[in-house]
């Protein structure tokens, strides 16, 4: 048991370390606990300053570089499209101000946007497959064979079946220069009647190429996800099984979207080995600099050069230059 004896000591212990304390603290210890205090305080204030004045040089070297390639963008994307028609097809949900910018670029390098479509949620959801196994059916017997010769078969899938439907659809001309074939108008009105494509600009003439536009979406069905259907079928399988097959039918597709997260299309394509050699991606248009390589990369797949573009690890900052329809490299 612990006596009266035992706490009187451990207060006379405790009054003892404070006196000590004070007399040290008010002593010999008292000038170099408050100079290094002091040294410190200043040390933290001066690096303060310094990183506040770095932060306002790099946000006005930045601004000025957004101005620069405000300024330089037209000028780097001139001519580049120049008597190519192109057709854009929103996969998922794109901003108004992502569109706008996009179609700028375009319209800056001389090329002409024939039609844009969006894709409905019924072209990815799981819910949906019954539906679209039965138009992907009426309609293999109905794709031209010289358009799709050697990218459709008999072991082709729902969703390869409806992206070359749609490929055609765009791009497939009649025997008059401008025009569509039969075929091509056949595969508009037969996709927008079933409501798996809606027409946001009505295909003018038929399309040198495919912009697949992202807004950067990682599932466009919640379902998907959780539904027992082919993955390869549904959600973001639908969509990649789109770029591959419209750039073997078109000869040139590019899917460009904003900086890339883990499952949205840009990655999808960019991590299958296969899709990765058959279309061009572009990441980063949200920023100016992301949308005006978006026509470069178009140019540069129709001249030959397939790639991946984009800031991120194992991406190519910009294509090689295109001049006169072959690119070329720097220097």
């Amino acid at each position: 048991m612990i006596d009266f004896r035992y706490h009187l000591v451990s207060l006379i212990s405790v009054f003892l370390a404070l006196a000590v304390g004070i007399i040290l603290g008010a002593g010999p210890l008292q000038g170099p606990l408050g100079d290094q205090l002091t040294e410190q305080v200043d040390a933290l204030r001066t690096e303060r300053n310094t990183l506040r004045d770095e932060l306002g040089d790099a946000r006005t070297t930045a601004e000025d570089q957004r101005r620069f390639i405000d300024s330089a963008g037209d000028q780097l994307v001139a001519g580049s499209l120049e008597g190519k028609n192109v057709a854009i097809v929103e996969v998922d949900e794109v901003s108004d101000s992502s569109r706008k910018a996009v179609l700028d670029q375009l319209e800056a390098a001389d090329g002409t946007v024939v039609a844009q479509e969006r894709l409905a949620a019924s072209w990815t959801s799981a819910d949906e497959l019954t539906m679209r196994e039965t138009v992907a059916d009426g309609l293999r017997a109905k794709l031209p064979a010289d358009a799709v010769d050697g990218v459709i078969d008999e072991d082709s899938g729902t969703a390869e079946l409806l992206a070359a439907s749609l490929t055609v659809a765009l791009t497939d001309a009649g025997p008059e220069a401008g025009t569509f074939s039969d075929a091509a108008l056949e595969q508009q009105h037969l996709l927008q009647q079933v409501g798996l494509v809606e027409q946001v600009a009505e295909p003018s003439a038929p399309a040198d190429a495919i912009l697949l536009l992202s807004g950067g979406g990682t599932a466009t069905d919640d379902d998907s996800q959780t539904n027992d259907a082919d993955p390869k079928q549904t959600g973001m399988g639908a969509l990649a099984a789109l770029a591959g097959t419209s750039a073997e039918v078109a000869g040139t597709s590019v899917v460009a979207g904003p900086t890339t997260q883990d499952g949205d299309l840009v990655a999808t394509v960019r991590a299958d080995d296969e899709l990765s050699g058959l279309v061009s991606t572009v990441s980063g248009i949200e920023q100016s600099t992301g949308r005006i390589v978006v026509p470069l990369a178009i140019a540069a797949q129709e001249a030959g050069t397939v790639d991946q573009y984009g800031f991120e690890d194992g991406a190519t900052v910009l294509p090689p230059a295109v001049v006169d329809g072959a690119t070329q490299a720097d220097g």
